[in-house]
């Protein structure tokens, strides 16, 4: 039996939005192996082997990469293997958090988010970012309210640096009040955690687009006995009409052709 992929389940990311897979590749281990949230421990793969998995990715039909300045050298690493490849990708960056020496600062001021955008560009070698997302320290209210990041985006827009906008939160109110003005709401949608379904409701009626992070719990999904908890992860997800996409992590090449496969018999049931 052939491998399935999803070239042909491509769907919009919101209403004006560029068409994705609806399995997108996140890069946080391609920069980052300190501080991160998984149960397992794991070795950052090499240039070769990261490639291969871009490569495999591109052929299974992904064209969604998510990345970010707190990724390590995600977006750096990421500049030089998509050399010559970057109509084939819609590319996800974030602003608002660095890391660094193994610690996390949080910055959403205008100049801060106008540098940290213009040194993704570089990383990334390209002149434009299809969309950028607001990493949130998890005041999500305060910094759409107080703070100037989200002005900042929407200048940047404007001057076509980046496509188009929105927020990387943990509340259910900052989801909801970045997805007035913004463009896409990354959001936790999992088995195990369903409390900011409201915002994939308000985008779905609005026109707005939804990236789901930690779609699979970062590795940690219980089930009962003989069930597929990755199945029923993407089965949860994709019943709402609303989800663009979901971000998965993996850099181990089966997990990824797993991945796709499923979600794949599961778009094609629907």
């Amino acid at each position: 039996m052939s491998q399935p992929t999803l070239h042909d389940l491509h769907r919009p990311l919101g209403h004006n939005g560029p068409k994705v897979s609806p399995l997108g590749l996140g890069t946080v281990k391609l920069g980052r192996d300190q501080g991160v949230k998984y149960p397992n421990g794991f070795r950052i793969p090499d240039d070769d082997e990261a490639r291969m998995l871009l490569k495999l990715a591109r052929d299974l039909g992904i064209n969604l990469i998510d990345t970010a300045p707190a990724y390590g050298r995600s977006e750096e690493r990421l500049g030089p293997l998509l050399r010559g490849q970057r109509q084939d990708w819609v590319i996800v960056s974030k602003v608002g958090e660095e890391f660094s020496d193994g610690q996390s600062r949080h910055d959403f001021s205008a100049s801060h988010t106008r540098f940290s955008v213009e040194r993704s560009l570089k990383r990334l070698e390209t002149d434009y970012i299809d969309l950028v997302l607001v990493h949130s320290d998890g005041n999500d209210l305060s910094i759409l309210n107080d703070s100037d990041v989200y002005p900042t985006l929407a200048a940047l827009k404007r001057e076509g640096k980046i496509g188009g906008f929105g927020f990387s939160g943990k509340t259910v109110d900052g989801g909801l009040k970045a997805l007035e003005q913004g463009d896409c709401a990354m959001v936790t949608y999992n088995l195990n955690e369903r409390s900011e379904k409201a915002v994939i409701d308000y985008a779905s009626e609005h026109g707005k687009a939804i990236l789901v992070k930690k779609a699979l719990a970062s590795g940690h999904v219980c089930l009962s006995p003989g069930e597929d908890p990755v199945r029923a992860s993407f089965e949860l997800l994709f019943e709402h009409p609303g989800v663009a996409s979901a971000i998965v992590g993996t850099i181990d090449p089966l997990h990824l052709a797993h991945n796709v496969a499923t979600v794949a018999n599961v778009l094609r049931q629907n």
